[in-house]
């Protein structure tokens, strides 16, 4: 999706064409992977960042582009609204100082942004959902102005036969909207880890990120406030489910934001599931070759799975394919996100290296309905866990989790002072139990709901660099 197409408005014989295209692509990647044509050689991890953008008080301020403009940073491009950017992290291989690395580029990239936002008063922020973002601020006005953006928003709402989007989240409030355009979407802004591993064990990485969603969704919980109402922990889940519903899905399992339809046994299986039960959203043609992937990637990009398998084929040894682990918000800090990755990566590779799979002994309905139990009630959440253990979550990270993801950055070799520095960090904010979500409500508790006061607080908090488990109420 961060592509950029030629057009917005698309006629019958487009899609007839893209079809084909997307057809032909996908037979090429099934030769791929029959032949062994992937570079299997590196376990390589990189991120995506969403932020927004603030005025001097505290809401939203739409100018990406100025900014963007003044950055003038590789590394930062434009978001669905013109209150968000994205931030991207160069891969690193996932061993020896790779996270560290990862942490010192993004501290650098993002102090560029919060100099490049002085110079037109607006102050990036990391966080899962703005608390004083408005009804009013997610409307056309201030959609990005790149054309992938308005087709996108056209082509929902064909699909939909014009129908308004429909928003209904029940938490500790109850919250139902309708919604005439995507821009809902801008609501929700995350940090998206990406783990490119060998070809042929890549569905073992793909399934225990699903497994492993619902205790990285809990520990990173930074979403609990949504126009003023207090939902769920991570509210960015059912709002994202929500904000590009195409609607016509048989399944809850097959829309296309969901936590997907199965545990799967090849990349193929995936990929062929994106052509038989995904229309295609945005048939643009596009000049660069079969041999690119460039329809059956655009496709994927319009599919977003909590957890997603991506193809990279721009390196010069080969074809590549990661996970990309959808489930965390942006924010609180850096160091915050940096060691939940850390968590991640160590985890999902003791559990894919496992000879005995973990998707075995645990149904996917099972990790499926952990990952939406935590997502209301975070750390708090009793979910059902390997060989039927019932456990609250927090309990879960403390005694088992932190110890396998050791052993996993330990095999993938990855700095013993720095999976510690990280894994310690996890460990003290566990052991408190207050993520960004916790701080939030506890805000709130003790301060009333002046939801100004708490993001220029939590800004403070952000910028200090002190980790969300030490942040002061």
């Amino acid at each position: 999706m961060g592509r950029e197409i030629d057009g917005t408005r698309f006629e019958p014989r487009d899609f007839e064409r893209f079809a084909a295209a997307l057809e032909s692509e996908t037979q090429l990647l099934e030769s791929w992977l029959a032949a062994d044509r992937f570079d299997d050689s590196e376990f390589v991890v990189g991120f995506e960042l969403e932020a927004c953008l603030l005025g001097r008080d505290c809401l939203p301020m739409p100018k990406n582009e100025e900014l963007l403009e003044r950055l003038s940073h590789p590394l930062v491009v434009p978001e669905l609204s013109r209150f968000n950017i994205e931030l991207n992290g160069t891969p690193q291989r996932a061993t020896g100082h790779g996270l560290r690395r990862l942490e010192a580029e993004l501290e650098a990239t993002w102090s560029r942004c919060l100099e490049a936002g002085r110079d037109i008063d607006a102050s990036p922020i990391m966080i899962g959902i703005l608390p004083t973002l408005r009804n009013g601020d997610l409307t056309l006005a201030n959609i990005s102005p790149r054309n992938r953006y308005f087709a996108l928003n056209e082509q929902v709402f064909r699909q939909r036969g014009g129908r308004p989007l429909r928003l209904k989240v029940t938490g500790r409030d109850h919250l139902e909207l309708s919604h005439s355009d995507v821009m809902l979407e801008a609501a929700a802004t995350s940090f998206q880890v990406h783990l490119q591993v060998p070809v042929r064990e890549v569905h073992r990485y793909y399934n225990a990120s699903l497994i492993l969603s619902a205790p990285m969704t809990a520990l990173a919980a930074n979403s609990p406030f949504l126009f003023g109402k207090s939902l769920w922990e991570e509210t960015r889940i059912p709002l994202f489910e929500q904000a590009v519903d195409t609607g016509g899905a048989q399944t809850p399992e097959l829309r296309r934001v969901s936590f997907g339809s199965g545990y799967i046994d090849d990349p193929l299986a995936y990929f062929r599931e994106n052509i038989d039960h995904y229309s295609v959203l945005l048939p643009t043609e596009i000049q660069d070759g079969t041999s690119r992937l460039s329809h059956l990637r655009l496709h994927n990009g319009t599919i977003w799975r909590w957890n997603r398998l991506l193809i990279g084929v721009d390196g010069a040894r080969g074809p590549t394919i990661r996970v990309e682990h959808r489930v965390m918000p942006a924010g609180p800090t850096i160091i915050d996100m940096i060691a939940n990755a850390a968590l991640y990566v160590g985890a999902a590779r003791f559990l894919a290296g496992l000879r005995d799979a973990p998707e075995a002994d645990i149904a996917f309905e099972t990790a499926r309905d952990n990952f939406y139990s935590v997502a209301r009630d975070g750390l708090d959440a009793r979910i059902t866990w390997l060989n039927g253990a019932e456990l609250r979550v927090r309990d879960l990270l403390a005694d088992e989790l932190l110890h396998i993801a050791h052993q996993g950055l330990s095999t993938l070799g990855i700095d013993g002072d720095d999976a510690r520095r990280y894994l310690d960090l996890i460990r003290a904010r566990v052991r408190s139990g207050q993520n960004g979500a916790r701080w939030q409500r506890e805000f709130v508790s003790k301060h009333g709901s002046d939801f100004a006061r708490l993001t220029a607080e939590y800004l403070t908090n952000q910028r200090s660099g002190i980790p969300v488990h030490e942040w002061p109420l």
